[in-house]
């Protein structure tokens, strides 16, 4: 059988005769062919950078009938898109900012993304919002005020989200006293507490939906790769017309390790990687036209059992806004917002940054938290668009689109909940750029796993009893793939031992493993465990005990033998050993050294035989 027939597509488009959830499987078979025709092929755009802006930008450009491929360094969400504060939000401060246009842009594309796009990602999270008492009697006008203050913009961000909001998805604001508070939450402290609001947004894996996203496109059509560093620009005179291309998976001395990808449009969606783009046009002396700062921001993750709450806080501190989330058994605490300029690939969790949220989360707990209940720790960074202001939390989250050299486009800036805004944009231009008048269809078009999943959720207990498995299993499955849940129940029908729980996470099925590196593009152990799944920050082990099995269903799919096993397990625990000395220095520059004493596992020298610090993009 061709390539092509394996994969579930022919040309341009998918072959209409095949469903999309296998059209939008990233196989291995499926990267070999996809590499093929990267290297073979013209395509109109050609999209850099697999992170959310980049995943949508494919999405968007594919569901216009263009011929689309995708180049992503390293593994899809590896940097910014995997490492929020897990919330789809219209960002309730931003009224206060008065940046209205944000906020509504952010609450329809909130509206969208739970009601029509990705119903099964995407759900309401309850969270409180305290009021102060103040001092006294002498202090209950003041009090009244803030309570009215504080009460007019979660009213307004209401009302934004159901006149604009494109299906509201999320229930509306309440009024709570101090006693409703309490109860909702009983580890809040009472003392100087007036009460609470408590307002929905929306939660979602980060990781998840960029996957999701990312097959999405490849059900479409589009040719999607990981693993492929893009290391420098082709040019025809003062046009772009394509970009060099290293496969990171391919043997040391490969011939076919570097080729070109030719492309009529580029689009660069890199992030904190922006300004890299714009430096690989310095040799022609054109101006940057977008500068791009890094803003890290620190989250950590605690047992449920360290906190007693039935909702989300958002707090007010000095630096930035501080959230305590609750995600499944866990709760994610964050974020800092402190500017960063060393490796940003993998910044970095200072001791400094674990205390300053401690110490922020502890002013409002009745028990206060330790580094000894801190289960796992991440860091990202945002790109913001760079200004004059001093402080990274008063850059601009909107985004900008520039076309700094005929047939380049870079995206920058924006925030995650708005990524189909970005990819839209963007794609706008490359369109009018190729001559087509098609306009985006993306707000009609729901993502893998939205069909369906109503249903399936209304009748997962038969569901469940169809393939002899726990109702909690299939609930598990249908919040994390919607309705290509079937695909995982057809995996255990096949072998029972795909429902065994995973060493170290009984939480997670082996078939999750399993599925990953069959159909959702996992090429190493570090690519499940941290993104495919989030064991390496919800278990205290950070996913050591889980990293053999995982190495072993991995394994069994992409072919690995036993010393390819162990070597994806040793480099899986010299990343977490980096990343736990990283979190006990005091300062950026010494987590920063810590961390980088375990080399990335793609270009990882033992393996590729090269060095990894060549010219490019994100390591």
């Amino acid at each position: 059988m061709p390539p092509g027939d394996r994969c579930g597509y022919r040309g341009r488009v998918r072959d209409p005769h095949v469903l999309r959830s296998v059209a939008g499987q990233l196989s291995p078979a499926r990267r070999a062919d996809d590499l093929r025709r990267l290297r073979a092929e013209r395509f109109d755009v050609l999209v850099i950078g697999g992170g959310v802006t980049g995943a949508g930008a494919a999405v968007d450009a594919a569901s216009r009938g263009l011929k689309v491929a995708l180049v992503e360094a390293r593994d899809f969400a590896a940097g910014t898109s995997s490492r929020s504060s897990k919330l789809i939000h219209g960002g309730l401060r931003y009224l206060e900012q008065l940046e209205f246009n944000l906020v509504h842009e952010a609450l329809t594309e909130r509206g969208l993304l739970a009601t029509r796009l990705a119903p099964h990602l995407v759900r309401p999270v309850p969270i409180l919002v305290p009021l102060p008492a103040g001092q006294g009697v002498r202090d209950l006008p003041a009090r009244v005020l803030r309570r009215a203050y504080y009460g007019a913009g979660v009213a307004a961000y209401d009302v934004f989200a159901g006149l604009f909001g494109g299906g509201r998805g999320m229930p509306l604001h309440r009024h709570l006293s101090r006693e409703g508070a309490r109860r909702v939450f009983p580890s809040l402290r009472t003392e100087g507490l007036a009460g609470a609001i408590r307002y929905y947004d929306g939660q979602v894996d980060d990781a998840r939906l960029v996957v999701t996203l990312a097959r999405t496109a490849a059900s479409l059509g589009a040719t999607v790769v990981s693993s492929t560093r893009a290391v420098g620009l082709i040019r025809q005179a003062r046009e772009v017309t394509g970009v060099r291309v290293r496969d990171l998976e391919a043997p040391a001395g490969s011939p076919e390790g570097e080729f070109e990808v030719r492309a009529r449009t580029v689009i660069a969606a890199t992030g904190v990687w922006t300004d890299d783009m714009s430096r690989m046009l310095d040799d022609v002396g054109l101006r940057r036209g977008i500068r791009v700062r890094a803003s890290k921001g620190v989250h950590l993750v605690v047992p449920r059992s360290a906190i007693t709450g039935e909702t989300g806080l958002i707090l007010r501190t000095a630096r930035s806004v501080l959230f305590v989330i609750p995600w499944g058994g866990h709760w994610i605490i964050g974020t800092t917002d402190t500017d960063w300029r060393l490796d940003r690939s993998h910044p970095a969790a200072s001791a400094s940054d674990i205390d300053y949220l401690l110490r922020q989360v502890n002013t409002v707990l009745d028990r206060p938290l330790t580094t000894a209940d801190i289960e796992g720790v991440y860091a990202g960074l945002r790109p913001l668009l760079a200004g004059e202001a001093d402080s990274t939390s008063k850059l601009s989250r909107e985004h900008a689109v520039i076309e700094p050299m005929l047939g380049l486009l870079l995206v920058a800036g924006g925030k995650y909940t708005t990524y189909r805004v970005m990819a839209s944009d963007v794609v706008d231009r490359a369109a009018h750029r190729l001559g087509t008048q098609r306009p985006s269809r993306t707000a009609d078009l729901p993502l893998l796993g939205a069909d369906g999943y109503a249903s399936m959720w209304r009748d997962r207990a038969d569901l469940a009893r169809r393939h002899g498995v726990p109702v909690g299993v299939v609930e598990h499955l249908l919040e994390r793939y919607g309705s290509l849940t079937l695909d995982l129940l057809a995996l255990i029908d096949a072998d029972p031992l795909q429902a065994s729980p995973l060493a170290g996470a009984p939480e997670y099925l082996a078939a999750e493993v399993t599925y990953a590196a069959r159909a959702e593009g996992a090429l190493h152990l570090e690519d499940v465990l941290t993104r495919r799944t989030r064991i390496s920050f919800e278990t205290a082990h950070r996913g050591l005990e889980s990293a053999e099995h995982a190495a072993e269903l991995m394994g069994a799919v992409l072919g690995w033998d036993a010393a390819r096993r162990e070597r994806e397990v040793t480099h899986y625990r010299a990343r977490v050993e980096a990343e736990r000395q990283s979190q006990l220095m005091p300062d950026d520059a010494t987590a920063d050294a810590a961390r980088l004493g375990a080399p990335d596992v793609r270009g990882y020298p033992a393996d590729r035989g090269a060095d990894d610090g060549a010219a490019g993009l994100p390591r």
